[in-house]
């Protein structure tokens, strides 16, 4: 398998509690492209040791998966399952949990803020929400092979970084003219503070007209989804950190009472905190522990962009 860790300084990779059988990277990317990217992942597991496995994945933003592993992964979003999942892809901004079941081997990941949808994609990122497309089908064919090809040819663990960081500069295009606008609602939506959407963008001059037509092109989501899914996730993952038992406590208040917040987990999980927290998840466990260890947020969803 490859080696665990990360490049980034005074990050311990026992910090990440991985499960046997399993290796798990996380990266910083260039200071250059902080604002457009979430992080850099690398997802390995021995199949010999795991077998075919279930494993989770939470609501989060986009991101560019390119699959290295020999054995095929199936995915499922809401009621669609892609089986076999393509070699590299797009996952576009999601409202649902993913279940995924695989055999092992090496998945590497970039991370997608909705600044760096604008600068890397043409279409409107509403038409990709709680879906995958194959990667080339929203950039050049060949760009898809380079990137495909520089990570085989690597020891997809230490290269990743260079590579990743590499492509991404050069192929990342302009900036959007909305930069501005779309960079503070990336703050307002991961500010718990921010109770509506709307007053708090019209605050910064965004009207609620503006505020709709920027969050379904450059985010995937109208604004009020894009809030719930924030809190929702917020109270979630402090729940999901203790594990044993659904500790209505730790939900925001904002929440009106328990039936409200369990609204919003079938939202966004497609069950009961308490039936998905009754799940084995090591993996994805180790994955939340490992991102907040190196970020300071367990989720893409809840990625501050002007954080350290």
């Amino acid at each position: 398998m490859i080696e665990s860790g990360t490049h980034t300084p005074n990050v311990s990779v026992e910090s990440f509690g991985l499960p046997p059988h399993t290796a798990l990277r996380y990266e910083r990317p260039d200071p250059r492209l902080a604002a457009y990217l979430t992080d850099y992942h690398v997802l390995d597991s021995d199949e010999s040791g795991v077998g075919t496995n279930i494993e989770w994945m939470l609501p989060s933003w986009p991101a560019i998966r390119v699959i290295l592993a020999d054995n095929p992964i199936a995915l499922t979003i809401g009621g669609t399952t892609y089986d076999p999942m393509p070699e590299a892809a797009l996952y576009g901004t999601t409202s649902k949990a993913m279940r995924v079941r695989t055999a092992g081997g090496v998945t590497i990941g970039a991370g997608i803020t909705p600044l760096g949808w604008s600068r890397l994609f043409r279409g409107p990122a509403d038409q990709y929400r709680d879906r995958i497309v194959s990667l080339d089908t929203v950039m050049p064919a060949g760009v898809v092979e380079e990137l495909v090809s520089r990570l085989r040819a690597s020891d997809q663990a230490l290269d990743v970084k260079d590579i990743l960081d590499r492509f991404f500069l050069n192929h990342m295009g302009p900036r959007d003219r909305n930069e501005g606008e779309i960079r503070a609602l990336m703050a307002l939506i991961v500010d718990d503070a921010t109770q509506d959407l709307s007053t708090a963008a019209a605050r910064i001059g965004i009207d609620a007209r503006r505020l709709r037509r920027l969050a379904t092109r450059h985010f995937g989501f109208p604004p009020k989804t894009l809030l719930l899914r924030a809190r929702f996730l917020r109270s979630f993952l402090k729940m999901f950190a203790i594990r044993d038992h659904a500790d209505y406590s730790l939900i925001a208040t904002t929440y009106h009472d328990a039936s409200h917040f369990l609204r919003d987990a079938n939202r966004f999980l497609g069950m009961t905190p308490r039936r998905f927290m009754a799940m084995k998840t090591p993996y994805l466990d180790a994955v939340l522990r490992a991102r907040a260890a190196v970020f300071g947020t367990a989720t893409t969803a809840l990625h501050d962009v002007d954080a350290g």
